[in-house]
């Protein structure tokens, strides 16, 4: 039987991702269970390494070894050496697991420092896909771009709910929130329809989900559709389709079904199509009063009657489709739209 399963070989800059967690988390020793979880999702892990000066991290060592981390010693030395050391000794060992592991075909590395912007760039060089871990608030900005994938340690699957009992109160707690509504960011949809218009301009036949899905991670490695309120991405292109952004069809394997633009025409289409009018009557109308105008025309009209939080994602929305342009005009602090060119 053949395996299609990525197989993943883990780095991991500990000092960076410990401290990290620790300052900017309060969560301290550092959990790794959330991020061997995320790994398990998308492959299988087949090495994993930590590099570190272990006697300043005597708890973590035990809590790694238990989850079968091999433990890369770095011998103590005084102020940046000892990390510069760290960084090079895993940048010389992933480059060498690259060149002497071909059957390994992503490489995660786990850390915040842009030092290792140059081996992402290197290992993607080699064909190799690489995801980067690292705590949102001490990685660098340089470094989530250089990757296939980025995944925050903050927004991890486990992570929030240890955060909650490190730091709730000794005190009783309150009545529990309401459960948020699964109504989805209103902005996603713009980000899936721009994604998918550029696969079917660029690509011939049908455009499957798994590949949607990979388009937008190129776009923005950050991208994680757990962050917008869905499970799954396909929880989040079902919730599309039914806001009539996406349709959906079946594909060559179960759960990866054919994601195209909707066929027929639809309520949002004749929104999208007054607005590019109103734009077109006006001129350059700012964005601000604009909604006002299509009033004149259409006395209930509200944006969320088809879905959106928004004016602004309604355009956005209506400019991914091509049917106008818009820009931000410094000089009166709004954007201009103008037809489409």
């Amino acid at each position: 039987m053949i395996n299609d399963d990525e197989r993943i070989a883990l780095f991991l800059d500990y000092e960076n991702l410990a401290i990290g967690a620790r300052d900017g988390l309060g969560v301290s020793p550092f959990d790794f269970g959330p991020v061997a979880d995320a790994l398990a999702e998308r492959g299988r892990v087949v090495s994993r390494r930590a590099y570190a000066d272990w006697s300043y991290f005597d708890d973590d060592r035990r809590l790694l070894a238990r989850a079968s981390v091999e433990l890369i010693e770095i011998p103590q030395r005084l102020g940046a050496s000892r990390k510069n050391a760290a960084d090079i000794k895993m940048a010389v060992d992933a480059i060498e697991l690259a060149y002497e592991r071909g059957f390994v075909t992503t490489f995660a590395i786990g850390t915040g420092d842009s030092d290792f912007t140059p081996l992402v760039h290197k290992l993607r060089e080699l064909d190799k896909r690489v995801i980067g871990i690292g705590v949102q608030s001490s990685t660098s900005a340089l470094l989530p771009p250089a990757c296939d994938e980025f995944l925050f340690y903050d927004r991890l699957p486990g992570v929030e709910q240890g955060l909650r009992d490190r730091r709730r109160p000794a005190a009783p707690a309150p009545e529990p929130a309401p459960e948020p509504q699964m109504d989805g960011d209103p902005d996603v949809g713009p980000l899936v329809a721009r994604t998918l218009a550029g696969l079917q301009r660029h690509t011939d036949g049908p455009v499957l989900a798994s590949r949607l899905k990979r388009a937008i991670l190129r776009k923005d490695p950050t991208f994680d559709e757990a962050d917008h309120g869905f499970r799954s991405f396909s929880e989040l292109l079902r919730h599309l389709a039914a806001q009539r952004v996406v349709e959906l069809a079946e594909g060559s394997a179960q759960g990866d079904p054919q994601v195209a633009f909707p066929s027929a025409a639809s309520p949002v289409d004749d929104a999208f199509a007054m607005l590019a009018d109103v734009v077109a009557e006006l001129g350059s109308p700012q964005l601000s009063g604009l909604k006002n105008q299509l009033r004149r025309r259409e006395p209930g009209f509200s944006e969320k009657r088809f879905g959106f939080g928004s004016f602004l994602s309604f355009v956005r929305a209506a400019r991914a489709q091509g049917l106008l342009d818009m820009d931000w005009d410094d000089a009166v602090g709004d954007y201009r739209l103008h037809a489409a060119s």
